[in-house]
């Protein structure tokens, strides 16, 4: 089937104005999480290049077709970064192409640095986006000083495409740190590790990466990620030693490239590539992580924000009941991420928030052309 990729923001209000068929909406097609299979493709891949780059005002103005490579290699040059990190889906999903960044937006696509940096939609001024109607509507600022309808702009923000098509992004940057490094434990089981990691997450040293890979993936390791200036790392480092000294051995790694490297390894959820069964991301209270990967047979898992992210590995077909009860006595949300999506995504909402929700997407998509294989479900 033919994709359609608008060069313009024009073109595609105009196409949107005109449609009588609904659309798949997407950015690069690198990261296919619950969309539907039904409707034109629609890409905005088209919609490419960096607007407005201001380094010393530390915001970005750039059309949300744009990859994200180019956008970090703009701001690597600068000394600056996206804080929030986001995740490269295509290992974990076997797809191919180039994320974009209105994919990131679209899907809220967050790292391991969202425990202190914040969210993707935390970074995010302003949008520019195309509705139901195919009007162009303008929303927030584009610098931090003159931000208005910062509720609108975060609605937006892992909407996946459900309520309009964003044609353009306005982000908050902040400055590359000079020394990265990981402080880790062997051998914790997974309560024990996770008690660790809201310990240093507790403390004032500043962690940004807080994750458990579990015995099941060889020598279970506990990792905390700090970041900064060579002097302040260091400091940090001997204090959280001494915080975690009753958890075993604290060793200090300060090899800044090879930190980097392991923590975007840890980002794109690796040791889950290339390896068969489905793929479940779970939000919990760290507290009840462990028990709820233990009430899951089969299960393998890797936590991430100290516990408040589980990345579940589960035999392929392992029914969505035996993932989602434990999650759902507990609070949390179950997302399908690889699998058989027949079976459901998102987690199901109460009722209140369902008709909410559906509300929401009447008032912008009052045709139903977005997406429509999410309609009645959540990100």
């Amino acid at each position: 089937m033919t994709i359609l990729t608008p060069e313009s923001e024009a073109d595609l209000a105009a196409i949107v104005a005109s449609a009588d068929t609904p659309f798949h909406v997407q950015g690069g097609g690198t990261r296919p999480i619950g969309g539907p299979t039904n409707g034109i493709p629609l890409s905005t891949a088209g919609l490419s290049g960096i607007e407005l780059y201001e380094p010393g005002s530390l915001t970005l103005v750039v059309r949300a077709g744009t990859p994200v490579a180019e956008v970090e290699a703009a701001l690597a040059a600068e000394n600056q970064r996206l804080a929030f990190e986001p995740m490269d889906h295509r290992g974990l999903l076997g797809t191919t192409g180039e994320p974009t960044i209105g994919g990131v937006i679209g899907a809220n696509v967050s790292g391991p640095r969202r425990i202190q940096a914040g969210a993707a939609r935390d970074f995010l001024l302003g949008v520019r986006f195309v509705d139901g109607s195919g009007q162009v509507i303008r929303n927030g600022g584009r610098v931090m000083k003159n931000v208005t309808g910062y509720d609108l702009v975060k609605l937006l923000a892992g909407s996946y495409g459900t309520l309009g098509i964003l044609t353009e992004v306005a982000l908050k940057v902040l400055p590359d740190t000079v020394t990265t490094a990981t402080l880790s434990i062997l051998g914790l089981d997974d309560v024990s590790a996770v008690a660790a990691l809201s310990r240093a997450l507790g403390s004032p040293f500043e962690v940004t990466g807080a994750v458990h890979l579990p015995q099941a993936q060889g020598a279970a390791r506990t990792l905390i990620r700090i970041e900064g200036s060579e002097a302040s790392v260091a400091y940090r480092a001997a204090e959280l030693q001494k915080l975690l000294a009753g958890f075993g051995e604290v060793l200090f790694d300060h090899d800044t490239a090879a930190n980097r490297a392991l923590w975007q390894e840890l980002r794109d959820v690796t040791v889950f590539h290339d390896r068969p069964g489905d793929v479940w991301r779970l939000s919990v209270k760290p507290s009840d992580a462990p028990g709820i990967v233990a009430s899951v047979p089969g299960a393998e898992a890797f936590y991430d924000w100290g516990g408040g992210l589980i990345w579940l590995l589960v035999p392929q077909g392992t029914g969505p009941a035996v993932i989602r009860q434990p999650v759902d006595d507990a609070g949390g949300h179950a997302t399908l991420i690889r699998g058989n999506r027949n079976a459901g995504v998102f987690h199901p909402l109460p009722a209140p928030v369902a008709a909410l929700q559906d509300g929401l997407r009447r008032k912008f998509d009052p045709n139903g052309l977005f997406n429509p294989g999410l309609m009645g479900q959540t990100a």
